[in-house]
């Protein structure tokens, strides 16, 4: 009878520990397909516009711009390697301080700016140089200002890929809600015509756009793509109103980060049970984490010494001196799942964890989260 009374009291707390946290979320108008047309659209021209450009520049910087197949072969590698590194720096920011919503519409703007300057590198004469004659003794390499003009267009678009690509996915499923059979069955279905919307942006870019660039004008081939990307701009914002908006809240790197830095620090100090800072911040994006015993040299992270000044809220005053025992379980619960391998790098989509991490672009992430069990919960504003 004991047993099962305890049981029962444990689970009751539970099921009063989830409704003050259902409670404590703010009453969200999820408005799920509703706001589809504006999110798939924007998705749609972006993608249109982007590959369309992109797909034939290699040829571009040949024919147009008279550079040498090595030049521009360098010139391609380094702006793909670039944008692919700058969504690491686009997800930091937004996750920390701009939120998904700021970021897509400046990084879309971004896009527009360059792929705009590509194509008046086409229209204007004067923006790149003369073509060539019969023998390629005639070519005339671009001038400084030139090679100027078209690297601030690539410029922008490294700008614009920073924020649509880490950004783009999570944003659309930020409109569903995630704790109903409808809103679960959304996310999935809203996925499915999120990479329909990409194939189908690959072979109309890929066959119709480079068949214009090619064979009837680089200047028309160029300005179809910024008019998509414009046209994007304007379906995106014309929905501003209607979308479900989530604040930044804080990057993971961060906390990772900022655990490791004070677990070094604190080396020498010895472990002991009950001075452990154990703060949770009413707006964290995880449920309470359990104490686990391995790696507990990151638990020294938590050890509150007499330098460490506690807040009237029970926050720490300087977080690279002292951290919670709940940002180093989290840190704990990465390197755990990275060492013991229980890791299934397959594209799984969690709702919770695309929902609150941007890092689409390190599937590692969002599968430990997956894998650790960590529960999110999201941080709204309007």
């Amino acid at each position: 009878m004991n047993l099962v009374d305890e049981k029962r009291g444990t689970s009751m707390e539970k099921n009063e520990k989830e409704s003050m946290e259902n409670n404590e979320l703010p009453n969200i108008n999820y408005r799920g397909w509703k706001v589809m047309p504006f999110i798939i659209g924007n998705e749609t021209f972006e993608k249109l516009g982007a590959i369309g450009t992109l797909a034939n520049l290699l040829v571009y910087l040949t024919t147009v711009f008279n550079l040498s197949s090595i030049t521009a072969t360098n010139i391609v590698n380094i702006f793909n390697g670039s944008a692919s590194l700058a969504t690491l720096l686009g997800a930091f920011l937004c996750d920390t301080y701009f939120g998904r919503y700021k970021t897509l519409g400046f990084c879309t703007f971004a896009s527009f700016l360059g792929l705009l300057v590509i194509q008046l590198t086409a229209w204007i004469k004067s923006m790149h140089p003369p073509e060539c004659g019969n023998e390629k003794s005639t070519c005339i390499e671009p001038s400084t200002g030139q090679m100027s003009f078209l690297l601030l267009g690539f410029g922008f678009l490294i700008v614009g890929a920073a924020g649509i690509r880490p950004c783009n996915l999570a944003f659309g499923a930020d409109q569903f809600n995630p704790n109903t059979d409808s809103g679960k069955k959304g996310i999935n279905s809203f996925f499915n015509w999120y990479f329909f919307t990409y194939t189908f942006a690959q072979m109309v870019s890929l066959s119709l756009i480079v068949y214009i660039q090619s064979n009837v004008s680089w200047a028309l081939g160029l300005g179809i793509p910024a008019a998509l990307m414009l046209f994007s701009c304007v379906v995106y914002f014309t929905g501003s109103k209607y979308y479900v908006k989530v604040k930044a809240s804080g990057s993971p790197v961060t906390n990772i980060v900022q655990v490791l830095y004070v677990a070094i620090k604190k080396r020498r100090l010895n472990l002991t049970e009950d001075e452990f800072f154990s703060y949770i911040s009413s707006h964290s994006i995880n449920s309470k984490l359990p104490r686990t015993l391995q790696f507990r040299f990151l638990d020294k992270a938590a050890i509150i010494t007499p330098q460490d000044n506690i807040n009237p809220d029970g926050s720490a005053s300087d977080p690279w001196s002292l951290c919670s025992i709940q940002q180093v379980e989290e840190v704990k619960c990465l390197n755990y799942c990275s060492n013991t391998k229980k890791i299934h790098w397959k594209r799984r989509w969690n709702h919770n964890s695309t929902k609150n991490w941007n890092w689409h672009v390190c599937f590692y992430t969002m599968h430990v989260s997956i894998w650790c069990g960590g529960t999110k919960k999201k941080n709204y504003g309007y």
